[in-house]
């Protein structure tokens, strides 16, 4: 498990997040080199040549968290589309799918599993999954919403009008 730096506890609750989920989980070697690339990616990150107060963290070996406390230093979309290019030179280096938006991702006897929208909508119909069933909801924008919402049930996400 990757350790979350002391910066995380200090961002306010409206620092700014974007989440990339991979659509399977990367192995723990993966993990740990996509978590050293973050670090210094983050770092580096600046906005109209101001430093960018944020980190990029690895979740669950499948997800890709970025944070920026726009409070010091707003992200532009110069510095947004840095963000994403550098995603996906992580995804074409690890063999990693980041993009693909309809994949859902739900917790399974404490495990993480990830389903196309289809095969989702399938194991709601045959009650594999259900309203109470944990869902990632990765359209969070900020980091007040990240740490109370990012995980919730299925019946309460916007995942219920997929089903």
């Amino acid at each position: 498990m990757i350790e979350i730096p002391s910066i995380y506890e200090t961002l306010p609750a409206s620092t700014r997040v974007w989440i990339y989920q991979a659509s399977q989980p990367m192995d723990v070697t993966t993990a740990s080199h996509v978590q050293a690339h973050l670090i210094q990616f983050t770092e580096k990150w600046v906005s109209h040549n101001q430093a960018l107060r944020a980190i990029g963290l690895v979740y669950h070996q499948q997800f890709i968290v970025l944070m920026v406390d726009e409070s010091q230093a707003g992200a532009s979309g110069c510095s947004i589309d840095k963000s994403v290019h550098f995603l996906q030179l992580l995804e074409q280096e690890y063999q990693l799918n980041l993009f693909d938006r309809m994949r859902f991702t739900f917790m399974d006897d404490g495990q993480v599993q990830t389903a196309a929208r289809d095969e989702f909508a399938r194991l709601y119909q045959e009650g594999k999954i259900n309203d109470e069933t944990l869902v990632f909801d990765n359209l969070v924008n900020n980091k007040g919403d990240f740490d109370a919402q990012w995980l919730k049930p299925l019946g309460e996400s916007w995942h219920k009008r997929m089903v």
